[in-house]
């Protein structure tokens, strides 16, 4: 825990809302969402340290890689070396897999939750997966069938919910007809993304409404928020107010999105447990833990944690 404070006594003071869950699922995106885009080479060992220091600050659901071609996301091809690392950590450790080959090597591994990765999006579906969406549906429909069938838990990514940088604002009825294919496909959870960070809360809950309003209520989603305009905590707290219990971050803000040059990463868990605490919500986290891995990660990457939290909470070794 060298250089990270403890918060002042009682702060951040807990004053609780009602209407808001009192319990709250992080779903911790760091060791893949928030390192997939590193442009250097993080060594295995480093990600399976990552991912024990994450599980020991009390996160129980840590995304640890995807089974991807090599090719296409080169900081993720040691999946294979990475997963028998980790296994025996007691957690939910989510893979992305992008087709029946990546399930495939998934499952050889034991793994028991995977997640496919689609778009609301033309734009980005061709941008993302060189597809239409119905070609980037068809293509998840075997993998989805494939995985319920072996008992696996399979979780819906869609990306571009709430705005595209071809196609400027996306329709929420766009968003609910995509949503409700993929929980047709056999998803049990979709993760709604913000992926270039430009929702507000009237959107969050204008889009949550209409998705409750096809059947799919709040026990079914979790947010990905960026915090590009620095909206994630707002849209974050409009979700919480829908009932929306599981919500992505990624320690010590790690990731960013290639599309919005001004993007500054996912959701930082740091400032989500802050945030959390404050309103009485239990995440079962604990934040200088989670800040202490978040300031030896940052070593690792050579370069300072964007996450405020982070920052105020190490605050004595930086300066």
């Amino acid at each position: 825990m060298t250089g990270v404070a403890l918060p002042a006594p009682g702060l951040p003071m807990a004053v609780p809302q009602e209407g808001l869950p009192a319990r709250v699922r992080i779903h911790e995106v760091g060791a893949r969402d928030g390192l997939q885009n590193e442009k250097s080479t993080v060594p295995t060992e480093v990600k399976a340290e990552f991912i024990r220091r994450l599980a020991e600050a009390g996160l129980t659901t840590i995304e640890a890689t995807s089974f991807v071609h090599p090719k296409w996301v080169p900081q993720l091809a040691d999946a294979e070396r990475l997963m028998p690392l980790v296994s025996g950590l007691g957690v939910r450790l989510p893979v992305l897999v992008p087709n029946e080959r990546g399930l495939e090597r998934a499952l050889a591994l034991g793994v028991r939750e995977v997640a496919v990765f689609g778009s609301v999006t033309e734009s980005f579906a061709k941008a993302n997966l060189n597809r239409t969406v119905d070609e980037s549906l068809a293509m998840f429909e075997p993998v989805v069938a494939k995985a319920r069938q072996a008992g696996a838990r399979v979780r819906g990514y869609l990306s571009m919910c709430f705005g595209d940088p071809w196609e400027g604002a996306v329709p929420v009825p766009q968003v609910v007809a995509v949503a409700r294919r993929l929980a047709d496909l056999g998803c049990q959870e979709l993760s709604l993304g913000d992926t270039i960070g430009v929702a507000t809360p009237g959107h969050v809950a204008a889009l949550l409404t209409a998705l409750g309003e096809a059947g799919l209520g709040p026990e079914r989603l979790a947010v990905h928020f960026h915090d590009t305009y620095g909206q994630a905590l707002a849209n974050t707290l409009a979700a919480l107010r829908h009932g929306v219990a599981t919500v992505d971050a990624s320690a010590g803000g790690l990731g960013g999105c290639p599309y919005a040059r001004s993007a500054t990463g996912n959701l930082a868990t740091e400032d989500l447990v802050w945030m959390l605490n404050g309103l009485g919500i239990d995440t079962g986290v604990d934040l200088t833990r989670l800040t202490a891995t978040s300031v030896w990660m940052a070593e690792q990457l050579g370069r300072p944690s964007p996450s405020r939290t982070v920052r105020a909470l190490s605050h004595e070794e930086s300066s």
